[in-house]
């Protein structure tokens, strides 16, 4: 399974492990990547995403999973994220109406 955020698009980064006589072995740096469900309130239901702590510390600042999505341009978005916007701007069309 990808190592990617699907709100920030953060991936696992390449980098060295330094030993104290300065002895360099590669290593990865890995994103803190979780499954979970977040909560739209237009669909009445939980989407689940794969995302970092920061992409969920972003989607909480920016308002909820409705506000993220409707203020996010969709080439910014990962593309079953696209999805979901698409259906979020319907549902909340269809209340407004």
């Amino acid at each position: 399974m990808a190592q990617r955020c699907m709100i920030t698009g953060k991936a696992p980064m390449s980098g060295n492990n330094v030993s104290h006589a300065k002895n360099r072995t590669r290593r990865r740096f890995m994103p803190n990547i979780q499954d979970t469900g977040i909560y739209s309130a237009a669909l009445d239901r939980k989407v689940k995403i794969r995302a970092s702590v920061a992409g969920l510390r972003t989607v909480e600042h920016k308002g909820g999973l409705d506000a993220f999505l409707t203020s996010t341009a969709p080439t910014k978005l990962d593309p079953a994220l696209r999805v979901v916007k698409k259906q979020v701007e319907a549902a909340l069309a269809k209340k407004a109406a």
